[in-house]
């Protein structure tokens, strides 16, 4: 493509810094305007990450470099995931903490993405397009949440490194040069290890550019050259990390060397061959359509027993409208109907960016997927909105108003996402009080002791108290079930045992899949009936369990209770879960003679009530009483917190309610080793 008239290549160098360095500057307003201003956030002299997810990797690091949770099966090393590589990199060869890389990682890698969309608008000879597309891009409204600082996830990569891919399969229909292809074809086999999330988007990309290729370039001997050398990089050899990767590096970078001697009839059944290998072993269309349900699907489970599926209880997991899409890639309606229409325009004027349809497919494809899919669609919609400009621009004949028309046009679609960054005020996972109480865990636990709660809190507590978890962000299936029965049960004994009976069972069962364990020989329903005898035969303590209760489960309680409300055996809710947290001024509505609650213009009769709250002192104070025998509900009035909760009158005797929220529970069965307003960790005597 002649580039005459673009500017040089220092300049584009200038461009592509001063591009990065913006990303970085907008993604420090959440430290400058809001984070650094909360010492509740700040732990270990650091403002602490704003994403569950990122402990899970955190934890890793940590095993790799001080040599902890070597016995929590579930923490991943340096070679799995490229975030725990780059993470012990960079805290070897630099003089930062574990927290400040952490902190900060996602916004020095994805801002990465600046780079590729810069030199795809040098590839056209139009690098002013792609610095204005790449300040949009990068900082989008959904890749900007997902990437912000403090957001320690695989996210970071999540666009960015399908950009470089973009670029280079888009360069290499533009060159001569079979290098390109290999450049594409590297990305690609270290892509799994960056973000092995998105495999799909990327074999869909691979097969994809193989039909444009064949469509526009089928007479060329670089094609096939190039595509021996993509779909070489798409083959699965199911090895373990990281040999897969340097074996498929070692294929590719042998086949670079091969193809040039080659004849055109020789490279055509070579590159059939990798492309037969490609769809066999990457078992592509199980994996897509795998993708596609498992973002879709909803219920329970359809065969043997039937356990509540997890995904319709993840936002990010479910239907979002337009106008959120909209927002989410492009930051108004308005702004994506430009990217759209600009998109449009883009692939007829340099055809090669169809090969980017798979990135804008699964941003569309987000209103039925949900909200996470926005993130890959937001560079190349920011692409494609400046475009419009830059192509607009050339019906404009005077030289600077056409710079200025660019110039507005570009400022326009930056703003509101811009003022979206203003107004995320993301909190940090944990606050300072919080994490102090697993710090706490952390001197009274050993690191092969286990700590049962929600899977939302289980990085948290693997990277603050070096402990493990049964369920986690990334194993929360049918062992969901095992936690919430022990938050719902209304019988202690039953609790204890079935704490030390799934903890047990996790080290001894297949894959550590515990309720297909322990409910393999026998109905669950006669299982956890015989788990209330204080008789029951438990396996050998081989650790010690702790429950922790944390304030913020009450806010998901509802959620969490859909889990352990089933019988099994039907699949049918064992009863209906009432938990209303409401404001505390709700405590006026009900009569403290009668016990009558106004509900807008129902009446309740309460069964029972309870305060707590903690004194001056900082001690735990409560008073229960009981109105009617026949009430309908029950309430506890939190005044600490000052929060009023309704509730149906088996949740109020659960042992979430009574150990957390009233510290009722049977000292010889549990022993409260960390307690605060914040939570309550209960060690298993059992």
């Amino acid at each position: 493509m002649n580039q005459q008239g673009d500017i040089s290549t220092k300049q584009m160098l200038i461009l592509i810094l001063i591009a990065y360095l913006f990303s970085i500057a907008v993604r420090m307003i959440w430290v400058w305007d809001y984070a650094g201003a909360i010492p509740a956030f700040v732990w270990n002299n650091e403002i602490m990450i704003n994403t569950n997810d990122g402990y899970f990797f955190s934890a890793g690091a940590q095993k790799e470099l001080y040599g902890q949770h070597l016995t929590n099966p579930r923490v991943f090393g340096m070679w799995d995931y490229g975030v725990i590589f780059f993470t012990v990199l960079f805290a070897k060869i630099t003089p930062f903490s574990l927290e400040t890389i952490s902190l900060y990682l996602p916004a020095v890698v994805s801002s990465l993405v600046v780079i590729p969309i810069i030199l795809l608008g040098r590839a056209y000879g139009q690098t002013l397009w792609g610095f204005g597309g790449a300040l949009l891009g990068a900082i989008g409204w959904s890749y900007y949440n997902r990437t912000m600082i403090g957001y320690y996830d695989t996210d970071m990569f999540s666009a960015m490194a399908p950009m470089f891919i973009l670029y280079f399969l888009i360069k290499s229909t533009l060159s001569s040069e079979l290098k390109i292809a290999l450049f594409a074809s590297i990305f690609i086999v270290f892509y799994p290890f960056l973000y092995d999330q998105g495999m799909a988007i990327v074999f869909t990309m691979g097969i994809l550019y193989a039909l444009y290729m064949l469509f526009y370039h089928r007479n060329e001997d670089l094609t096939y050259a190039s595509l021996t050398l993509v779909f070489a990089s798409l083959i699965s050899f199911g090895l373990d990390k990281p040999n897969e990767y340097f074996v498929k590096l070692a294929l590719v970078v042998a086949l670079f060397f091969i193809v040039s001697k080659l004849q055109k009839k020789v490279l055509m059944i070579l590159a059939l061959l990798m492309a037969l290998a490609f769809l066999i072993t990457g078992d592509v269309l199980t994996l897509i359509m795998n993708k596609i349900s498992s973002y879709t699907l909803t219920g329970t489970e359809g065969e043997g027993l039937k356990f509540f599926g997890v995904n319709q209880t993840v936002r990010e997991a479910g239907d979002i409208s337009f106008s959120e899409m909209a927002e989410r890639i492009s930051g108004s309606v308005i702004g994506v109907m430009i990217a759209l229409i600009g998109y449009v325009v883009l692939v007829i004027k340099h055809r090669a960016f169809i090969l980017a349809l798979p990135l804008i497919g699964i941003g569309v494809f987000s209103m039925w997927g949900g909200l996470r899919f926005t993130v890959y669609a937001v560079p190349v919609a920011g692409m494609s909105a400046i475009y419009l400009f830059w192509y607009l621009k050339e019906y404009i004949h005077e030289k600077k108003l056409q710079y200025a028309f660019f110039a507005l046009g570009t400022t326009a679609m930056l703003i509101p996402n811009i003022i979206h960054v203003f107004d995320y005020d993301t909190p940090t996972v944990f606050t300072k009080t919080e994490v102090s109480d697993l710090s706490k865990l952390d001197t009274i636990a050993d690191s092969k002791d286990f700590v049962l709660t929600w899977w939302d809190f289980a990085y948290p507590i693997w990277y603050y108290s070096n402990t493990s978890t049964i369920i986690d962000g990334g194993r929360h299936d049918h062992d969901n079930y095992i936690i919430s029965t022990l938050m719902l049960s209304t019988n202690q004994t039953q609790v204890a045992n079935l704490s030390r009976l799934s903890v047990e069972s996790y080290m001894k069962a297949k894959n550590n899949l515990v309720a297909e364990d322990i409910f393999k020989d026998k109905n669950p329903n006669t299982l956890l009936k015989e788990l209330e005898n204080p008789s029951y035969a438990l396996p050998a303590k081989t650790r010690d369990v702790y429950l922790y209760m944390p304030y913020k489960m009450m806010g998901i309680f509802p959620t969490v209770s859909l889990f352990g409300n089933l019988d099994l055996t039907t699949g049918s809710p064992l009863r209906k879960v009432e938990f209303m947290q409401l404001d505390g001024q709700a405590i006026n509505d009900l009569e403290p003679n009668t016990g009558i609650f106004h509900a807008n213009k129902n009446e309740i009769k309460i069964k029972n009530f309870a305060m707590s709250g903690y004194d001056e002192s900082g001690k735990f104070q409560k008073t229960t009483q009981t109105f009617h025998i026949d009430g309908e509900m029950s309430a506890v009035y939190m005044q600490s917190y000052d929060s009023f909760v309704l509730m149906d009158n088996e949740t109020f005797d659960s042992a979430f309610v009574q150990m957390f929220m009233l510290e009722n529970y049977d000292h010889n069965l549990f022993e409260l080793v960390v307690n605060s307003p914040y939570s309550k960790v209960f060690k298993v005597k059992k």
